[in-house]
């Protein structure tokens, strides 16, 4: 077992760790836990640069390395990191064949299910990541994957990082955020040290303690580094501190620690020694002064902020000539191929064009080959800064590229803006099927962008540029599908299936499965909408083709096709099936947009399945990351102004308008209907029968002529409950059906069977039964929709009913938010003592998919085994409130 975390005292005595006891003992808890009962889980140490991060991970290690084993790796400060760094960092440890699998330029879900398959025979490890904020796309879905899956395996995950340099757009905030309540991760903070730490540093160097605090901020970097320059001065700066402490050393040891400080994310000593002839004779005296520390091979700084202040304190002339030198050995390796992504870093760093127009580009299809998207739009944006002078195909080229990568990854005004420039450099050149392609691939940003009248004149466009060629080729066929997909998205079946069959045709003759997959998943799209039964398996076929091309920007179409609009028809359950696989498969592909289009499709199943904390915790990571579709910003902000108005919270409106005016300009019904719906039904609560008619109005003009009769009829609803006008649509879905003719029993049971808590309420809500009100009361209650419940309130009031139920415990509201229908039902099996397989054979699913619910129910219940979350279950009253009985379960 682990030993007892020391006291601070100890700490102090034992290797200068102070105030860090709390720190040291949480990960000795952690690593306890994980002997105990063999769960993996993970924790993520913060703090500021300098404030002692890896000084505690390393302590932790001494500690414990001879109970278990340890592997580590460090993320790259380049400025554009090598993908999988701190994976190549530990291959040697993990064992044969995991350094090539990474070399192999394979998908991050195949290196973290191989890590995680290693782990598994290893017995208790800890596997260290330090400095993920310079993580690289790829090594971040690496390390999701592990974060996700890590309760598998008997292994600690410690990840570092520093938090005072993370805006909100940083890619490691978006992954902490989404990790948010996975039950295997905690978060350790390191704060600076207080004033009464400093003071004890500082007492035996006779340095005044609160001018040392004041200058410092108490962080122990600074700290030690003043400490450690011999004149014991107080420098204004560290930098001063560092350039003080290496002053020093004699000129060749400062020769060495110069060449060092621009070899990143370590110094080979090969390569140290052809940039510092004088490393051999003096590299010890640099590891002597403590500025560098060895590594098996190699040699690195003990901190980061000493790399930079050495680095920069060089002469520009002098920094130049050791990127040249490291260039020039780092291209020719004594073993394996090249580092490109190292390669171009020092080429920039050089300023030699050639090479980083020959580098820069290589990196970034390495990088997008892995899934790291962002880091191939780095490495374009790196070779464009150096383009100038390149010719009018070349510049044009990488902003074609670079607009690819921007829109994989949300960055939609940067794809635009490199998408118009590429358009310039063909036609420039006089390139008519490049400028036809841009044309086309421009259509698509302005579409997404809410600009459909651009989109249109610029999908044209491009087809009249292409059709002008003597042969026609693939740039034609993904122009014809990009007009269809600009019809699917305002449901405009002819013109969807017009130039769907131009790019299906032409696509077959050239053998271009993209473009005949393309034009197949516009279709479906379409006929899903339509209720037509056989596009679910037409869609799992294209998936599977796509996915058996390595067409993955086809697979996470397809998983959104089958997503996406499932919502509308409130079809929950069959959506549910491709859910978390679609994530999955987005998050190690990189598939960000697509991504994004299946996370607001969750938010939207929350909502309606009455989960609403959840419902706006998934909607407010969509609007927090500043790359996501707008489309899907629009849904969201939709779901989060719903939620507060049917909580009665203050603010509703805001998100509303800004969605409405984001969603009208479009056209589009998939941006508009969940906004006009949440705006008519915010109007209703209020008692504003004018804003309904006004909300309501043009949004049921549109659906009807989209025939969307989910969506006309609930606004039509809407409607109706203000009392505006009795007209309703003929092919009204059953439950809205039911409750304008009056049947609210029969409606409340078909919501009910959707899963649709607040909706079969509010049918009950509208009967002329007092049992039934007091029902819809209590449900209403249950859910906390305080404007609704008050309705339903003074409706019993009127007809003299008095002494109304006060409501659920909040405690028992919670944990009924917390579980979704299916996870309640799983709980109901597992109190039972049933074990995975035998509810999988019941509830018609996988088993796999029994163990993410069991997974997802103890981390909601907070709990760590079946026989607890079985008692808790009883205790909140959760059994037995499934959606449907045993006889009545549908397949999910």
């Amino acid at each position: 077992m682990p030993s007892p975390a020391p006291s601070d005292s100890a700490d102090e005595a034992a290797g200068g760790l102070l105030e860090r006891g709390s720190q040291l003992s949480a990960l000795n808890d952690q690593l306890a836990a994980v002997i105990g009962d063999g769960r993996g889980r993970v924790v993520f140490v913060a703090g500021e640069a300098g404030v002692g991060k890896t000084v505690l991970v390393r302590r932790f290690s001494r500690v414990h390395r001879d109970a278990v084993d340890f592997l580590s790796g460090a993320c790259d400060a380049l400025f554009t990191p090598r993908p999988l760094g701190p994976f190549h960092d530990m291959a040697a440890s993990i064992g044969a064949g995991f350094e090539e699998l990474i070399d192999s330029g394979v998908k991050p879900y195949r290196i973290a299910s191989t890590l995680l398959d290693r782990l598994a025979d290893r017995g208790v490890t800890v596997l260290i990541v330090e400095d993920a904020h310079w993580a690289d796309e790829a090594t971040l879905d690496v390390l999701l994957l592990l974060v996700r899956r890590i309760e598998a395996v008997p292994t600690l995950m410690v990840v570092t990082y520093r938090d005072d340099g993370l805006d909100r757009a940083h890619p490691l905030r978006v992954l902490l955020g989404g990790l948010s309540s996975a039950g295997s991760a905690s978060r350790i903070r390191l704060p600076a040290l207080s004033a009464t730490a400093v003071a004890r540093l500082a007492k035996p160097h006779g340095v005044d303690p609160l001018d040392l605090y004041e200058k410092t901020g108490g962080n122990p970097f600074f700290v030690t580094e003043v400490l450690a320059a011999s004149d014991n001065r107080i420098p204004d700066t560290v930098r001063d501190a560092v350039l003080a402490r290496a002053a020093h050393l004699s000129i060749n040891a400062r020769t060495v620690l110069e060449a060092a400080s621009v070899l990143q994310p370590q110094a080979e000593l090969r390569l140290l020694e052809t940039l510092a002839p004088q490393t051999t004779d003096h590299l010890d005296e640099c590891l002597a002064s403590g500025m560098l520390r060895a590594t098996p091979g190699a040699t690195a700084f003990r901190h980061e902020l000493a790399r930079l202040a050495i680095e920069e304190s060089l002469a520009p002339n002098a920094r130049r000539s050791l990127h040249v030198a490291a260039l020039a050995a780092l291209s020719s390796p004594p073993s394996g191929a090249p580092d490109v992504a190292r390669l171009a870093h020092h080429a920039e760093a050089a300023h030699d064009a050639d090479a980083v127009l020959h580098h820069a580009p290589a990196a970034a299809a390495s990088a997008a080959a892995a899934g790291a998207h962002r880091e191939a739009a780095a490495q374009y944006e790196r070779a464009l800064r150096f383009a100038g002078d390149a010719g009018a195909a070349t510049r044009g080229g990488l902003r074609d590229r670079h607009s690819y990568e921007c829109y994989v990854t949300g960055h939609f005004d940067a794809a635009i803006e490199s998408a118009r420039s590429a358009l310039d450099c063909h036609r420039e050149s006089n390139d008519a099927r490049s400028e036809g392609n841009t044309l086309s691939t421009l259509s698509r940003l302005l579409r997404y962008v809410g600009r459909p009248a651009e989109a249109a004149q610029a999908g044209r466009a491009a087809v009249t540029v292409l059709e002008g060629l003597d042969e026609p080729g693939h740039e034609l066929a993904m122009a014809y599908c990009h007009l269809s997909y600009l019809f699917m998205s305002i449901e405009d079946l002819d013109g969807t299936l017009a130039w769907a069959s131009k790019a299906t045709a032409l696509a077959k003759s050239l053998g271009d499965l993209e473009a005949e997959i393309y034009a197949e998943i516009n279709i479906r799209s379409l006929e899903y909408l339509a209720g037509n039964a056989d596009s679910v398996p037409r869609l799992e076929r294209c998936l599977r083709r796509a996915a058996d091309a390595g067409l993955d920007e086809y697979v996470g179409r397809a998983y959104v096709t089958l997503v996406f609009w499932a919502p509308r028809s409130k079809a929950h359950d069959a959506a549910g099936r491709y859910m978390e696989d679609g994530l999955q498969y987005c998050a190690e592909h990189g598939l960000d947009i697509w991504r994004s289009y299946l996370m607001v499709s969750r938010a939207r199943s929350h909502l309606d399945h009455g989960h609403w904390d959840q419902a706006v915790e998934s909607a407010s990571m969509i609007i927090q990351d500043p790359c996501t579709s707008p489309v899907t910003r629009v849904i969201a902000l939709a779901v989060i102004g719903l939620v507060r108005a049917r909580r009665g919270d203050p603010e509703c409106w805001p998100p509303l308008d800004e969605a409405w005016r984001l969603a009208e300009p479009t056209g589009e019904l998939q941006r508009i209907e969940l906004v006009a719906l949440a705006r008519a039904e915010a109007a209703w609560l209020e008692g504003n029968p004018r804003l309904v008619a006004s909300a309501t109005e043009a949004a049921l003009a549109l659906a009807e002529q989209r025939r969307a009769p989910w969506i006309a009829a609930g606004l039509a609803t809407w409607r109706w409950r203000a009392g505006l006008d009795e007209r309703f649509p003929r092919d009204a879905p059953p439950p809205f059906a039911a409750q304008v003719a009056g049947d609210w029993e029969r409606a409340a049971e078909l919501w009910q069977r959707l899963g649709c808590p607040y909706e079969a309420a509010l049918s009950l809500a509208d009967a002329d039964d007092e049992g039934a009100l007091r029902h819809a009361l209590v449900d209403l209650q249950r859910l906390g929709a305080r404007p609704a419940a008050g309705l339903v309130a003074r409706n019993l009031r009127g007809r003299g009913a008095r002494s109304f139920p006060r409501g659920p415990r909040p405690s028992t509201l919670r944990h009924a938010a917390g579980l979704t229908n299916r996870e309640r039902e799983v709980l109901a099996r597992i109190a039972e003592g049933l074990q995975d397989r035998e509810i999988a054979e019941l509830l018609f699913v996988s088993q796999r998919t029994v163990g993410h619910h069991v997974s997802a129910i103890l981390r909601k219940l907070g709990v760590s085994s079946r026989k607890q979350a079985a008692r808790e279950a009883a205790r909140a009253g959760l059994i037995g409130e499934g959606p449907a009985s045993v006889g009545e379960r549908r397949p999910s």
